[in-house]
């Protein structure tokens, strides 16, 4: 059986409605990435995000978990939910990325919208759909694409009612998923990013290498070692980022005091919070309040400091 969907596409194509900060917002990124623009560190931003790898060799990391995907797999992703593609040494790789934001406040649609948008909180949000399915979504997607790119009337009109149809119907279509989790690599480097998925899901706790090698019994020296090998980061420093991007999340969405904050993303004194934060962020946690959802933009030159 024929296993190719073709999704319509021109390289740098973009669709854009409204801007990220309004209630109704599209942005259609039709691109290619290489290894090189690989980002350093897991983001989040405030709008959904829908990632369709359009070639193989294309990988995705979801708060530490990392997900090897295939062509035309569908990446479902939340507002606040960190995450990163990883794109493999080679050839440039295409793919789609759309970022929306739709209003719950529409009258009578406030509870079905967000019954659709429950696809995004599935604990793995990744789905991978046979030919038939594949192709009833991608036929909306590429109408979206042809009415944008012919400039007809009222076109934004229209990609906003066909995506809401490309919503219903993968919504309609979950169950029929067949992504599984696949093994990563050999049995170190899955058991590396256990460990880092553990890190997103207690970052509360009193992390530190001897407590999380006993846990996973491995000896410290040796997790050590692995984890800068696998990840990129020493252990230290992966907990101290995740930490400072949970912050960075809380102090954009949330009204609690800033120190109520630190408490809570595991930080041990106040004086250790404002240390980590300036060390990653170069302001200090009320700095970076009061530019509220501008400092999104500069978590994508989130630079790390060895």
């Amino acid at each position: 059986m024929q296993n190719y969907v073709e999704l319509k596409y021109i390289e740098q194509y973009k669709i854009k409605i409204n801007d990220e900060k309004d209630d109704l917002f599209y942005f259609f990124d039709y691109d290619v990435r290489t290894y090189a623009v690989n980002m350093e560190f897991q983001h989040f931003h405030n709008f959904y995000e829908i990632m369709i790898p359009l070639d193989e060799k294309i990988s995705h990391i979801i708060e530490g978990r990392y997900y090897d995907l295939k062509r035309y797999d569908i990446v479902l992703l939340k507002p606040s939910r960190l995450h990163k593609s990883k794109y493999h040494q080679g050839q440039a790789r295409k793919r789609l990325i759309i970022n929306f934001n739709i209003p719950f406040n529409m009258f009578g649609l406030s509870n079905d919208l967000k019954k659709i948008l429950s696809l995004f909180d599935k604990e793995v949000p990744i789905f991978r759909f046979n030919l038939e399915d594949r192709q009833m979504l991608f036929n909306l997607l590429n109408e979206i694409f042809s009415i944008h790119h012919q400039k007809m009337t009222a076109n934004y009109l229209f990609v906003h009612s066909k995506f809401l149809e490309f919503l219903y119907y993968f919504y309609l279509k979950q169950n029929n998923n067949q992504f599984e989790v696949e093994f990563v690599g050999n049995s170190i480097t899955q058991k590396i990013y256990d460990i880092s998925s553990y890190i997103h899901l207690n970052l509360e706790k009193e992390l530190n290498l001897e407590d999380i090698a006993n846990n996973f019994s491995i000896s410290p020296c040796y997790l050590s070692h692995q984890f800068k090998i696998i990840t990129g980061f020493n252990l230290v420093n992966y907990i101290q980022m995740t930490r400072v991007r949970e912050v960075q999340r809380l102090l954009i969405n949330s009204r609690k005091q800033i120190k109520e904050i630190g408490e809570e993303c595991g930080f041990s004194s106040f004086s250790q919070f404002n240390r980590v934060f300036k060390k990653y962020v170069n302001k200090s946690p009320s700095e970076f309040r009061k530019n509220g959802n501008k400092e999104l933009r500069n978590m994508l030159r989130f630079n790390v400091l060895d």
